[in-house]
Order: structure tokens, then C-alpha cells, then sequence
């Protein structure tokens, strides 16, 4: 007799439950999230710039090397949005290499001007590339924010030659209950009022308690793990910094 599998063992649909104070449905959550992303290009990076808080380009690029990114690979960055990720691995893969970057919002990719970056607009459930296209492709802190985990991993998966590495940031909860009431106070209260002081957007405030609402209802690391196994990965591996940022790396 089969043994029922493990919560902890199925693959991950949603990245958490439906947050009923912004929308009520999975469309009503794509729709949401499109238009706060639009709505805040203008103020994304100027407030991400402020409000680093270790997430700067010093970590990024770290973060990729650390993942295997080398020069002359094939790379997408998914959720490109002003191309923070991107800007990092252009100057680790240098000339022999290319990044390429997607995303939903035309707002965001109007605003990545980055240098020897190739644009598309697109969601990352149907990513439309061939199978095999890249050596490389990364997810910057835009996990919590797709509709399907899984259908997103095998897409990842898909794309990537054999061998080829993936790498998804994302903010953690923390452990510990003083930690995490810590870390709620900053990004729920503290960064939306600065946000709302940077920002030229009513809606960028918005967007930054929405961004700890999502943290905070998010599934588990060992979850995430399991989705990517799931979909097709070996060497699936989670290692925290500071004890809040999540790098997910594994192998196609």
C-alpha cells in the first residue's frame, strides 16, 4: 500500500493563500500585483536604493556567483523588473555572455536601463523560449508573487541546457518570534512611510506592506525545495544570509 505523501513533500501551487484585504481570487491577485508593479516603476529603484537593507547590488552579485554564474553564460532573469539582477550578472558574464529579462510589467521594463540587456515582456508560468535556451537563470525576490510554483519550475526546467543552474532570491521569515516581530515592524511600517516620503506614487507604500504581507504568508523554504525536486532538479539547496535572505540554487 502506497504511504500518503508529506505535506511538506507536494509541490506548491500558490506561494501562499489568497490575501483577502487586497484581492480576493488568483486573477484578482495577477491583476493586483500587475498594477502595483506598474503603478511603482517610477519610485522602484530610488526606494530600493534608500531601503537596501543588504540587498544591494554587492549582494546580488555574490549571490549569483555563489550559484555558479560564470563568464560567457546564457542567462535569464526572470522578473526582471528594473534589472537589478541583471545588472550584476552582465558584469559577471561579460562579452561572451548575454542576459536576457522578463517580465509582466511594460512599467518595469520601461524603466531597466541597463546596458547590454535584452527585454521581453512576458509572465513566467509561459515562458516563451525554447527549450535548452540558457545556462543560467535566476528569480530576484519575486517568488511570492507568481501564480504557480510548480508550473514556474518546470518552465525553469525546461528552458535550461542540461547541467544548467538555477537561482531564486527571496526574503524569509525569520525563526524566532522576536526576529520576525523585528523584521514586520521595518518592512510593514518603517519602509512604507519612507516609501511614501521617496515615492512619487500614492500606490508605492502599498506595494512595500504588501511585500511583508506576502513574506509573511508565504510557504516554507523545505516547501519551496520540494517544488523545485518535483519539477525536474538535482542538488536543490537553501542557504540563509542574515538569516532572512533565501537563496535557493539547484541544477537542471
Amino acid at each position: 500500500m502506497q504511504q500518503p505523501r508529506s505535506p511538506v513533500d507536494v509541490p506548491v501551487h500558490d506561494p501562499h493563500p489568497v490575501l483577502s484585504a487586497y484581492y480576493s481570487s488568483a486573477e484578482g491577485k495577477r491583476r493586483f500585483v500587475g498594477f502595483l508593479f506598474d503603478s511603482s516603476a517610477v519610485d522602484y529603484d530610488r526606494v530600493n536604493r534608500f531601503l537596501a537593507f543588504g540587498t544591494g547590488s554587492w549582494y546580488r552579485r555574490e549571490a549569483l556567483r555563489r550559484a555558479g554564474l560564470a563568464p560567457g553564460m546564457r542567462v535569464l532573469d526572470v522578473a526582471v523588473g528594473t534589472g537589478l539582477v541583471s545588472k550584476e550578472a552582465i558584469r559577471i558574464v561579460g562579452d561572451r555572455g548575454s542576459v536576457t529579462g522578463i517580465d509582466p510589467s511594460s512599467r518595469m521594463i520601461s524603466s531597466a536601463a541597463v546596458g547590454g540587456l535584452a527585454l521581453v515582456r512576458g509572465r513566467a508560468e509561459t515562458l516563451p523560449f525554447a527549450t535548452g535556451s540558457f545556462d543560467f537563470v535566476a528569480l530576484g525576490f519575486a517568488l511570492r508573487h507568481l501564480a504557480d510554483l510548480e508550473t514556474v519550475f518546470l518552465e525553469f526546467r525546461r528552458v535550461l541546457k542540461p547541467g544548467g543552474r538555477l537561482l531564486v532570491l527571496e526574503i524569509t521569515r525569520p525563526d524566532g518570534r522576536l526576529a520576525t516581530m523585528l523584521l514586520r515592524a521595518y518592512l510593514r511600517n518603517v519602509v512604507p512611510f519612507v516609501a511614501g516620503l521617496l515615492g512619487r506614487s500614492r500606490h508605492t507604500p502599498t506595494l512595500y506592506r504588501y511585500h511583508w504581507d506576502t513574506i509573511e504568508s508565504c510557504v516554507p523554504p523545505a516547501r519551496v525545495m520540494a517544488t523545485m525536486v518535483a519539477a525536474g532538479f538535482g542538488g536543490v539547496h537553501n542557504q540563509r544570509q542574515i538569516g532572512i535572505f533565501s537563496e535557493y540554487s539547484a541544477t537542471a
